[in-house]
C-alpha cells in the first residue's frame, strides 16, 4: 500500500545524537518511508551551536550531513552561520525539529524556538522535554491559533509510542492512573544494585557506560522523570500540572540494605513516576522509589529500559515497554510525529 507523497521541508535546530539519528533513518529508510507512508523529507537547514549552521534551498542529503557532522559549514550551501532563530525565520521550512539541549527549569532556548516556529505556522516536532513540560498549554494554543502542528512523542520514552498509546488509542478507555519507569539511568543503577553494587559504584558504572552524565542529578534526583510525568498528565489526563505539582524524591538514599530487604520480601525497588486521578477529578503526581511486588508489570523491567502502565476503566492495566533513549530510538520518534503531521498541512504553510 502506498501513500501520496508531499515533500516536507525540514529545518533542524540541533544536530547531535537525535538529529543524526533522524538523518541515519532517512538515509537508510527514506525510500520506504516515502513509498509506504508518503513521508518525503528535504532537510533544507541545520543550525547547531557546536557543529555550525548551513542552509540550502534544494536541501541536503542525509548522507552528506552525516559525513560532515563535525563541521557542517564545510558543505556547499546558500547561507552559513545563521543562529537558531534566523534559521527558523529565513529557511522557508514547513517544519522545524527542535533538538537543542533540555532545560527543565526555564525551557530555554528551546521554548523560544518552538514559540517562534509555531507562531509562523510551521509544524514543530521535538524530543525536548523542557518546553513541553513547562509550557504545553501555551504552545498548544499558539499552534491552534496559527494552524500549526506540534509533535512531542519523543519527549517521553523516546520512540516507544507511549503518548500515542495513552493520549490516542486509550483516550476513550478512561485512563485513571499512570505509573512508569521513565528514566533509564536510574533503572540501570537499581538493577546493578540488585547485582551487589552499592549506589556509588552503580552510578560510576552508569557514567562509564554513557547512561549517566557527569552531573547525574537530573536523573538520580528524579527531575527528568518528573518532567515526563508532567507531560503524561497534561497529554493523557488533560491535567494542567507543573513541575512544582510533582512530589519528587530520587534514589540517592536507596541503600544496599534496602535492596536486600526488598528481595527477601519478593519485591524490587523501582523509581516510579505516577499520576493518579483523584475522586474529586483532580490529578496527583509523584516521582519516587517504590517497592513493587514481583508480580507487578513494571517489576521485571531491567537495565536502561523504560516502561509505562496505564490503568484504564475499560481495559484494566495496559503496559508498554521499550527503549527510553538512544540515537535511532529517539530519532524514530521524530519520524512518528512527521508521519502523523504529514497529512494535515496545506502546501506552503510555514514559508513566510
Amino acid at each position: 500500500m502506498t501513500s501520496p507523497r508531499r515533500t516536507t521541508r525540514l529545518a533542524l535546530i540541533g544536530f547531535g545524537t537525535v538529529g543524526q539519528g533522524l538523518a541515519q533513518i532517512l538515509a537508510e529508510r527514506g525510500d520506504t518511508l516515502a513509498r509506504r507512508h508518503g513521508l518525503e523529507v528535504s532537510i533544507t537547514a541545520v543550525s547547531d551551536f557546536k557543529r555550525g549552521s548551513v542552509f540550502r534551498r534544494d536541501g541536503f542529503t542525509p548522507e552528506e550531513l552525516l559525513g560532515a557532522a563535525d563541521g557542517l559549514e564545510a558543505l556547499e550551501a546558500d547561507a552559513r552561520g545563521w543562529d537558531a532563530l534566523t534559521t527558523i525565520r529565513e529557511s522557508g521550512a514547513d517544519a522545524v525539529a527542535e533538538l537543542s539541549f533540555t532545560d527543565l527549569k526555564t525551557g530555554e532556548p528551546a521554548l523560544t524556538h518552538v514559540r517562534e516556529a509555531l507562531s509562523r505556522g510551521m509544524d514543530v516536532v521535538t524530543t525536548n522535554k523542557g518546553p513541553i513540560a513547562l509550557a504545553f498549554a501555551e504552545l498548544r494554543r499558539i499552534a491552534s491559533e496559527h494552524g500549526a502542528g506540534l509533535g512531542v512523542e519523543g519527549t517521553v520514552m523516546s520512540g516507544t509510542p507511549t503518548l500515542a498509546l495513552g493520549a490516542g488509542m486509550l483516550a476513550a478507555a478512561g485512563v485513571s492512573r499512570i505509573q512508569g519507569i521513565l528514566n533509564g539511568t536510574t533503572n540501570y543503577i537499581l538493577t546493578r544494585m540488585e547485582a551487589g553494587l552499592d549506589f556509588a559504584d552503580a552510578l560510576a558504572e552508569a557514567q562509564r557506560e554513557g547512561y549517566a552524565e557527569a552531573d547525574p542529578s537530573g536523573d538520580v534526583d528524579g527531575i527528568d522523570a518528573a518532567g515526563k510525568v508532567v507531560i503524561l498528565a497534561n497529554l493523557v489526563m488533560d491535567a494542567p500540572l507543573t513541575m512544582a505539582d510533582v512530589a519528587r524524591q530520587g534514589i540517592r538514599d536507596v541503600s544496599a540494605g534496602d535492596i536486600a530487604a526488598a528481595a527477601a520480601a519478593g519485591e524490587r525497588w523501582k523509581l516510579i513516576g505516577s499520576a493518579l486521578r483523584r475522586a474529586d477529578g483532580g490529578v496527583s503526581a509523584s516521582v519516587g522509589p517504590v517497592r513493587l511486588p514481583l508480580s507487578h508489570p513494571l517489576a521485571g523491567v531491567a537495565g536502561a529500559v523504560n516502561a509505562c502502565t496505564f490503568t484504564t476503566d475499560l481495559l484494566g492495566d495496559v503496559t508498554i515497554q521499550g527503549p527510553g533513549a538512544g540515537r535511532l530510538a529517539t530519532g524514530y520518534a521524530l519520524v512518528e510525529d512527521l508521519i502523523a503531521l504529514r497529512g494535515r498541512a496545506p502546501e506552503g504553510r510555514g514559508r513566510r
